[in-house]
């Protein structure tokens, strides 16, 4: 038989931790399922990318990972984006179709994929905390998947309008914006609340968002992004109430898997790398 394809490879600069854990977590689904693949881990600052993605070309490499601060500045040197990407601004998976390296953004997606396991966004109406890189991901992704509305809170007005506005320009959702103040509460009707803040992450672990826990109710899908730990202080208030609960570590595993999927073509299991990571985090 031909020898099996060159191995993608990944660009990590800062948020090393978890992206070396990342990588170990792909290294043993790809051992596991029998996939003649390897999945390196690299440092490439931005002075350097330019170079590297020219090497991945040159060598025929099936693609790459990039994380911050090359997410937005690897576009100038690819051939192109996929949809969510090109609303996003940001790539996180390089993926060779051809003779062309294209740019996807997997941040959102992982979450999707996780959340229709619970609920399908279509038609639902969405309360996320945060407006940073996940939320911006993920309300693209969200807003694409057909939720018809979804509100933005955050402390940073600028940045929570500037959420809104990108949402509202580039798919048909309805964003609105409300600052947070206070213990926010989630108004009736809403279907789907998501943390995609920093709030809970280790090694903060006792944080909790300035949320009224009473304002939950069971037929909410309570959703966190945080992957360490996985059980939240949000996770396990939520499930307290009876909510349906989306932990981050499901969210990461299903990035892994969808970069799996656009490299090789194969759909992995995630319970091997689910399990992987939580060894890796304690969890």
């Amino acid at each position: 038989p031909p020898p099996p394809p060159p191995p993608p490879f990944f660009f990590q600069a800062e948020d090393v931790i978890r992206d070396v854990e990342r990588s170990r977590g792909l290294g043993d689904v790809y051992k596991r399922q029998g996939l003649h693949w390897r999945y390196i881990n690299t440092e490439v600052g931005p002075e350097s990318l330019g170079a590297a993605v020219a090497g991945a070309r040159a060598m025929n490499w099936a693609g790459f990972n990039c994380s911050l601060p090359n997410k937005v500045e690897v576009i100038q040197y690819i051939d192109g984006l996929g949809e969510s990407a090109e609303v996003i601004g940001a790539v996180n998976c390089v993926v060779r179709r051809g003779d062309k390296l294209i740019g996807e953004n997997t941040d959102g997606k992982g979450f999707l994929k996780s959340l229709e396991e619970i609920v399908d966004p279509a038609g639902k109406r969405v309360v996320m905390f945060g407006a940073g890189g996940a939320a911006r991901a993920i309300g693209v992704e969200v807003a694409l998947a057909g939720a018809t509305h979804i509100k933005i809170v955050n402390r940073s007005k600028d940045r929570g309008l500037e959420l809104v506005a990108l949402l509202n320009d580039k798919t048909s959702a309805e964003a609105t914006f409300e600052k947070w103040d206070g213990d926010y509460s989630v108004a009736n009707g809403v279907n789907v609340v998501i943390n995609a803040t920093s709030i809970g992450l280790y090694p903060d672990i006792d944080a909790r968002l300035a949320l009224n826990l009473d304002s939950l109710s069971a037929d909410m899908v309570v959703a966190d992004v945080i992957p360490n730990p996985p059980q939240t202080n949000l996770i396990k208030d939520a499930e307290a109430r009876g909510c349906k609960v989306l932990d981050g570590l499901g969210m990461l595993v299903n990035q892994g898997i969808t970069g799996i999927e656009y490299w090789t073509g194969v759909t992995v299991d995630g319970v091997v790398m689910r399990t992987r990571l939580e060894e890796l985090f304690g969890a």
